[in-house]
Order: structure tokens, then sequence, then C-alpha cells
């Protein structure tokens, strides 16, 4: 049977406010036929949706207008202008309505509390006042507490609705003498309870809006037309209807509208915005340009490689995307304590009641005031707030700096690494090694190049391409050679004259049983001992010479060792060279732990084998031939180099090559985590501290009671506070990073 192919998209949702709304939205949109998975996100108002060719937008839109909220569209059908004109129309409105309910409910407060004011019937004249405001107010709260109800969820919108209704219905009473008296009056606790909600949902609103700012800046990059030559004639054209292979010309001051490789001009391009680093880099023909970066002075042209969703650009907008949608553990522990967390102020809240009213006596204005202040003042809106707001800004810093963390998960388990695994070849050097010395036992160095570049012709490991490079410069001629053969890690093989040669390791020699003359072991040990990578060349069974070649460490290897020692964190460097090469380049590091001879497919089980020793291990590769190794490591961490960045099995994927890089990740991850962290503890003392004074606990040892209308700001303010937390990492510059500034690095 065919198994159904999973896709994803990303819907905009309206109308949410709580982690309530969170569960009521996910569970709608599970029960759409076709649907595999959601996430939605508080501080995105974005919904995560996986899905199958069964799954029907218009399912999806009843499914969540059912359960009281909008469908907005799905992300890309309107441009980011659209979506900031909506949201200022949106912040105009609330802006307009709590103005209006701060003048009304000053004015309800004068008629409250003037004594010469109280005359006859001024209980009237403010029930005239208030209603038409309130109404104009909480209608909005009203309408969504009855959409949660109706679909059985007990949401924020609830217990606001609860409070102000409690307020207001008492005061109806009161005046028309139902039961209470006049002086039951909460007309303008009431209209202040909505005027505050109403704040507080406007500064969320535009604290939220900026929470999302480094994704923005990322769109806005593209441009929106671009210069293509096509049969010879310039055109101006949209920005989605350019095709691999097109000419395209981007004059000085504009931006590069895709990815390519540079045919004609020369220019420095700043890549800033997607890599951070500040510097331009100098680009010329035969070298690549990417969508979203700006050319600062000559004319570039260049044939587009990649467009639409496989440029640098989009790819890594879709990484930090799917990363801010996912929830890491703790996420999870908040959304739980959120579903009892209502069930159990409404308990503390009517317990008030029973207590102060039944129990101790007090009159029913004041049992009244506790169970309002209570209901109003209880706020899970901040603890479903703390962790998406803080991981939406700080992955998006993460993305400004060239750091694309790849999911939650990573921000929970990077305090807890405490070794750092590097590879060697590609990641800690150049990957571009040379070849520095070549030695024939027969002293004719030029039998033994063409020996060696007639076999390694087709291989495509790095040292033996690095001798093809060699012996071409060099003119060297090639021979006819069959039976090729790689030898994984090891080296290749092949038949030249009828005769095999070998060309590989010293360990692929002793292997064979290949003897090395003392001469050739001696120049070996000496080439080795500078660090240097040795092939040895044998035909018929008998060594003929050996050629070193060289990869320089990069600039920033020394450094980034250096820096995570400081962190105390234990660095090891793996390689499959010998022990003798693995230990000289690990001097040149100054690491104390190194393994070495570890064969490609051997990578992933040495890993695992330190975890099972208990080490937490960051491994950090190429991304290239290290998936297992970047898979099985607690994190793995893969070094992007430009076009390479969708890496799929690393966690982290740094955009330069720069392994100082590395360092700033796992700090960011841990400040992001330990914002994370302070968000919820906020929430939690809030709650904590709050809702027990609210419910009259200090009455009896102070006098002291909570007004409702003081509640409901506070109320507001809690989560402006969490959300104002998480916008403060968008400033964060790794101390790695302030180090490399100060010092003047690059």
């Amino acid at each position: 049977m065919k198994s159904e192919q999973s896709n994803q998209t990303i819907l905009k949702i309206g109308g949410m406010h709580c982690a309530m709304c969170v569960h009521t939205v996910e569970n709608a949109l599970k029960g759409v036929d076709g649907v595999t998975d959601v996430t939605v996100n508080l501080a995105t108002e974005k919904a995560y949706v996986e899905y199958t060719d069964k799954f029907m937008l218009d399912n999806a839109r009843r499914a969540i207008e059912s359960a009281g909220y909008q469908l907005l569209g799905k992300e890309g059908e309107s441009s980011s202008e659209e979506e900031d004109q909506a949201l200022a129309l949106e912040l105009r409105n609330r802006r307009r309505r709590f103005i209006i309910g701060f003048v009304v409910g000053a004015v309800l407060m004068v008629l409250m509390y003037l004594p010469s004011m109280k005359l006859v019937g001024w209980h009237y004249l403010q029930f005239v006042i208030a209603t038409p405001f309130f109404f104009y107010l909480s209608l909005p709260i009203f309408r969504a507490a009855w959409q949660a109800l109706r679909n059985r969820s007990l949401s924020m919108d609830v217990m606001y609705a609860l409070g102000i209704g409690t307020a207001y219905l008492a005061s109806v009473m009161g005046t028309f003498n139902l039961l209470l008296n006049p002086e039951y009056s909460f007309y303008e606790t009431a209209v202040f309870l909505a005027t505050f909600l109403t704040l507080g949902r406007y500064l969320e609103a535009r604290a939220k809006g900026k929470t999302t700012a480094s994704i923005k800046q990322l769109i806005k990059l593209q441009p929106q037309t671009a210069i293509v030559t096509r049969d010879g004639v310039e055109q101006e054209i949209p920005l989605n209807e350019i095709q691999v292979g097109d000419l395209v010309t981007t004059k000085p001051g504009g931006k590069i509208a895709v990815d390519g490789e540079v045919v004609a001009g020369a220019s420095f391009v700043n890549e800033s915005m997607l890599t951070g680093e500040s510097v331009p880099v100098y680009k010329q023909p035969g070298d690549k340009v990417f969508g979203g970066t700006l050319n600062r002075h000559g004319a570039l042209q260049y044939r587009a490689t990649r467009v639409g969703q496989e440029t640098m650009l989009a790819q890594i907008i879709r990484l930090v995307e799917q990363a801010q949608s996912s929830k890491p553990p703790v996420q999870r522990l908040a959304d739980l304590v959120v579903g009892y967390f209502i069930p159990v102020v409404l308990l503390i809240a009517i317990g008030a009641f029973i207590i102060w009213y039944v129990i101790v006596g007090q009159s029913l204005l004041f049992a009244l005031t506790t169970l309002i202040a209570v209901l109003v003042i209880a706020c899970p809106c901040a603890l479903g707030l703390a962790t998406p707001t803080a991981i939406t800004v700080g992955l998006g810093r993460g993305a400004e700096l060239g750091i694309l963390i790849k999911n939650g998960e990573v921000l929970e388990i990077a305090p807890q690494i405490d070794m750092v695994i590097f590879d060697k070849t590609g990641t800690l050097t150049e990957g571009q090694p040379r070849v520095t010395a070549v030695f024939s036992l027969q002293n004719n160095e030029n039998r033994l190049l063409q020996l060696a570049v007639s076999v390694e012709q087709q291989s495509e490991h790095p040292l033996g391409e690095a001798i093809v490079e060699y012996a071409r410069r060099n003119g060297t001629e090639l021979l006819p050679a069959t039976a090729f053969t790689v030898l994984e890690g090891q080296g290749v093989e092949a038949t030249i004259a009828d005769q095999p040669v070998l060309v590989g390791s010293p360990q692929l020699m002793r292997q064979r049983q290949i003897e090395l003359p003392p001469d050739l072991q001696t120049r070996l040990d000496e080439f080795q001992a500078r660090g240097a990578s040795v092939i040895i060349v044998s035909m018929a069974q008998a060594a003929l010479g050996l050629i070193a070649l060289t990869d320089e460490l990069k600039d920033s290897a020394i450094p980034a060792v250096r820096q995570l020692q400081r962190k105390g964190l234990e660095v090891v460097m793996l390689t499959g060279d010998n022990q003798q090469t693995a230990r000289a380049i690990a001097h040149k590091l100054q690491v104390d732990n190194y393994l070495a001879e570890i064969m490609p497919q051997d990578k992933a089980a040495t890993i695992k084998k330190l975890q099972e020793q208990g080490k937490k291990v960051a491994f950090v590769g190429d991304g290239i031939n290290d998936a297992p190794a970047l898979a099985q490591a607690d994190i793995g961490i893969a070094i992007g180099s430009g076009t390479d960045v969708a890496v799929e099995t690393g966690d982290i994927v740094l955009v330069k090559n720069n392994l100082t890089d590395v360092v700033a990740a796992l700090e960011l991850s841990r400040k992001v985590m330990s914002r994370i962290r302070q968000n919820l503890f906020w929430a939690l003392a809030y709650n904590s501290a709050l809702i027990p004074v609210a419910a009259g606990a200090l009455y009896p040892l102070f006098g002291v009671t909570f007004k409702p209308e003081l509640g409901g700001l506070a109320m507001a303010l809690s989560s402006v506070t969490v959300i104002s937390l998480s916008l403060l990492l968008k400033k964060y510059l790794p101390p790695s990073k302030k180090l490399i500034s100060s010092k003047g690095g690059k």
C-alpha cells in the first residue's frame, strides 16, 4: 500500500490570547481530516501544520472558526507590509478602546468617591454612563468566552468574563434593589477591568509584533524585482519569475536577487544580514553570491543557481520558523501546569467567597470583591508566553548572527554539554590539503607521482584531489589504469601495466603486509611529526615512496578551542590520521585529548561510547560526510560554509565557516534557556504571590485587600513583563563575539 506523502504549511491564527487558546486551536486542527501533527506558537500566532493529501484548507478554516478563532490565511499569501498594516490597524482599535475606557472609568470614579456628587439617583446616572461603554469594551471578551464554553474549554476569556460580568451584574442588581442595595456599586471596577484587559492586550500585541522582527527583516531583504538578460535583452521581471541559469544583473547599492555565481564584474558585497559578518566580502568572477545581500560598489552579473525556496535566505527563514514552532520539554511542563491552572483558580475564587461570607461572616460586598479580584488577577497568559516569546526572539537573534538553532530541545541540552568533539578535516582545517613533499626511494619523484595520480584520478577524497591538482600543475602524464577500487577511509588501488598499484595510508600498507624500508620509515616519521598527512605508493607489493600533504588549521580553530576550554568544556579532536600526525596537530591546538585512526564509518560509534560513559557530547563537523556522527551526538553542530546551509542532520547550523561561532552557539542556547527559566519564574511568582493576596490572605493581619481593578492592571502587566524580558534577547551578543570584536578579529 502506498503511503501518503506528508507536507507542511503555516497558518496565521487570529484571536489567541493565552495558553488555553493554543490548546483549543491545536485540538481543533488535529480533528481535521488529513492533519497528522500541529504545533501552535502563541508568540507568533501561527499554526505549523503537517498534513497528507486529504487535507483541505476550507476544513481547517471551519474547525478554527467553530473554535472561536480566525484563520487569517497561509504564510506567504500576504506581504510583510500588509501584515504590518493589519497589526497597526488592530493596535489603533485597541488603543482607542482603552483610552475611552480610562476616561469613562475616571468619570465613574468621581461619581463614586465625591460625596457632593451623591445626589438622588446618582447610581442610576452611573448605570446610564457605564452600560454602553462597558459593553463596547467587554463585548469581544464575552464573545470569546462564549466560544470557549461552546468548545468546552476554560480559557482566560472565561475567567475575565466571570470577573467583569460579576462586577457589572452586582452593580445593576444594587442599582435596581434586586437582592442587593445601592452600596454594591462596581461600575468603575467593571469598566476599569475591561479597560486594563484591553490595555494589556494592546501592549501584548505590540510587544509580540516585535518578537518576530528578526524574521520580518530577513523576509524584507528579498527585492521585489530583478534585472535579467534573456536572448541578449535586459528586462526587469518579478523575483518569482527568475529561473535557474538566468543571467541576473545587480547595480551598485542594489540587493542580490537570488543565489548565483558571478560571471562578470567585481564588487564588495555586504553579507552581514545572512552571516552576521560585518566586513564586506569582495566578489569577482567565479565567486558565489547570495540572495538578499547588498551590493556595495560595482555592478555584478551572475548566473542564477538557486531560486525561490532553494536560496540560502529562504532556507534560513524556513529553518528559523521551524525552530520557533518547536516546544522544548520545559514548555510542555508549562502547558501541563496551565491545563490545571484555571480550574484551580476558580476553586480558589469560590472558596474565598464562601470562607469570607459564610464562615467568617464578612459582608457580601467584601466577599464579592475577593471573588472578582481572584478571577481577574490570575493570569496563565504569562506562563503561556514565557517559552515561545524567548524562543522566537532568541532564535531570530541567532539567525542575525549566522547561527541557526533548528529545534527547541537543543536549548535544554546545551547547558548540559561537557565535551565538544571536532572533526579534523574540513572542520578544524581548511579542507584544502596541498602537496608539500614527494619522496621516492628510487630518486624518481616524477614516476612516483605519475603512478599516484593515475590511480587517484577517479578518487573524490580531498587528499586524492590534492594529488591530482599538484600533478596537473606539474604537467604529469597519466598512465592507463584499470580495476579502480576505493578502500573506504584508507586509500585506493588500481592496475597499471598488469601490476597492482596501491596508494593509501601507512595503516593500509600494514594491512596488506607491505614493508616500509628504513629510509622510507624515517621520512614517514619526520613528516607525521610535523602534522602532515602521508600517502604511501606501492607497486607489486613493494613500497616505492611517499607523498606528504598539509591541510592548514583554520584561523579560528585555536581561538575556538581556547574559549571552550576556558568555559570548562573538554575539547577532543577526532581524525582518521595516525597517532603521530594526530598528536602533532593536537599539540598545535593545545588539545590534550584526541582520537586518531577513526574511520568515517566509526565516528558515530565512537561518540556513542563516550555517551555511554556519561558524557554529554556536542560534535562539530562539516555536515557532509559527518551525518551519522552529527545525528548521534547530543548536539550536532554543522559548519554551513555558505551554500550548504540546510544540513539536515545538524541541530545547529553555522552559516559562516568560523569555529568561534561554535562557542557563540552554545552561549546563545544557554542564554535563551536562562531567559525561559526567568520568564517562567516571574509568571509563577506573580501568581503565587498575588492570588492569595487577592483572596484576602493579608486582611486578618494587616487589613490589606486588593482592589479588582488593580488586579486587572497587574494581570495585564505580567504578560507584558514576560514579553519585555524576552525582547531583551534582541540585543544579546554572545561573550565570545564581544571578545572577538574587542580584539578587532574577523
